[in-house]
């Protein structure tokens, strides 16, 4: 028989006491976070016979030294640990298994897999798309005999990769479709709810109130609008996203796309007689052969709506050992007519995006993108800075980019150079029109 004592806080209490099917704890450092998914995860093992419980961090270093460790000390005489499958044995049949996730693909080896019980630590250090996967898992795995309502326990700061996904649903509680909110518990700990932490260390506080002053706001008091480091700060849910509505027929009309087989990303945009641009569609979808990715764009597209043509990365043009053939050539065989070359200049491109989503109380910004585009919202304000180009946008998570880039292209078509000259947004038009080849069959846009 061993005890163990527990003095847990009254925002520990809450978070031991709390089912909601997704519930996060946290929001600043030194709130005892990883303590109380601990203690958590130790209390569910003990009280639910059978109970398959999976517990993450994104790597490996850090699952060894903030739960492996201190588990094996805690659960000496309780559960037997192997380390070979890094699992946590009890004699009820419960089990706790620790993982980590250092890249995207790490996500799918859970495949298949299922657990009453996840628990994300560091929960802003994971992808949306990690997550996604992950809730897959979140079920019934047939161990316990009494029925138990799976769910997933995740701590966090604010930054890191997974910020926006996890402001968007556990602060601003802005929910797409399929999510409800009645799912979604936060419970903000602040290191001045943690007396322990207080009386053994006081010293800690003082570090975190010498922090540059953005850093301190997030990372002291918890605030989610304090974090640095997003690609584009220019950018608003609020400001740049509208509702769904009919685009009028006479709009000029084209669409972007980002090809890949992890990934095909196509925005369908319209731009409006006053020079802004519309992103009112998209395609967001894996494992699309480049045959299939045409048909499916095609068939997303009506046939009254007339595309001047479809922009996409240059490499569509480079041939396929397989087939002999280019991506050019696959999808204009499968009906995606139109293509044309994207200018792929990554850093001026990035300026022209910031163009169009700059704003302020005068000046509404020239970009506009439907709700019920939600990857491009989604993935768009998590861009971060690339560590080596300073001006240019991280390429990893890979899964983050695909959407930006397809935007990128569609913006970047408008010819960059007169585009950055120009006063009369109209002059975009003027300028595709001089590129435009004569038998193309488009009717004249000059005059559009």
């Amino acid at each position: 028989m061993k005890e163990i004592l527990i003095e847990p806080n009254e925002k520990q209490k809450r978070f031991f006491e709390s089912t909601a099917r997704f519930t996060a704890y946290g929001g600043a450092r030194g709130g005892g976070k990883s303590w109380a998914m601990r203690i958590k995860f130790l209390l569910l093992a003990l009280g639910h016979d059978g109970i398959s419980i999976l517990l993450l961090r994104r790597t490996l270093g850090e699952l060894r030294e903030n739960h492996i460790l201190p588990l094996q000390s805690l659960l000496k005489g309780i559960a037997d640990y192997s380390e070979s499958r890094k699992e946590f044995s009890f004699r009820n049949g419960s089990r706790i298994k620790l993982g980590y996730c250092d890249t995207e693909a790490d996500v799918l080896q859970y495949q298949g897999q299922a657990y009453e019980v996840i628990g994300l630590e560091e929960a802003t250090h994971f992808t949306f798309f990690q997550f996604q996967c992950l809730t897959e898992c979140n079920r019934f795995s047939g161990r316990m005999k009494k029925r138990f309502a799976p769910r997933m326990y995740l701590t966090c700061n604010p930054g890191g990769v997974g910020h926006e996904w996890v402001k968007r649903l556990f602060i601003d509680r802005r929910f797409f479709e399929g999510e409800n909110a009645e799912d979604y518990c936060f419970i903000k700990s602040l290191v001045f709810d943690n007396g322990f932490l207080l009386k053994n260390n006081p010293e800690y506080v003082k570090t975190l109130e010498a922090l540059p002053d953005a850093r301190k706001r997030a990372m002291l008091y918890g605030d989610w609008d304090a974090f640095e480091g997003a690609f584009f700060p220019e950018f608003s849910y609020k400001v740049h996203s509208c509702p769904d509505f009919d685009v009028p027929k006479e709009w000029l009309r084209f669409r972007a796309l980002d090809y890949g087989l992890d990934m095909c990303a196509c925005l369908w945009l319209a731009l409006s007689p006053e020079g802004s641009v519309y992103v009112y569609r998209e395609l967001y979808e894996p494992s699309l052969i480049l045959s299939e990715a045409a048909k499916r764009i095609t068939a997303l597209t009506p046939t009254e709506e007339r595309i001047r043509y479809t922009v996409a990365s240059p490499d569509l043009w480079n041939r396929r050992q397989d087939s002999g053939k280019s991506g050019f050539e696959i999808m204009t065989e499968n009906g995606l007519r139109g293509l044309k070359k994207a200018d792929n200049s990554r850093i001026t491109g990035w300026r022209v995006v910031r163009e169009y989503l700059k704003h302020n109380e005068d000046s509404p910004p020239r970009l506009k993108i439907f709700r019920c585009c939600e990857n491009l919202l989604r993935t768009l304000p998590q861009l971060r800075f690339d560590e080596s180009v300073k001006e240019d946008a991280a390429d990893k998570p890979h899964e983050l980019t695909h959407a930006p880039e397809a935007l990128r292209y569609a913006l970047m078509s408008w010819e960059p150079k007169e585009a950055q000259k120009a006063d009369n947004p109209k002059s975009f038009i003027y300028s595709f029109e001089k590129q435009k080849p004569k038998n193309d069959g488009y009717r004249s846009l000059i005059n559009y």
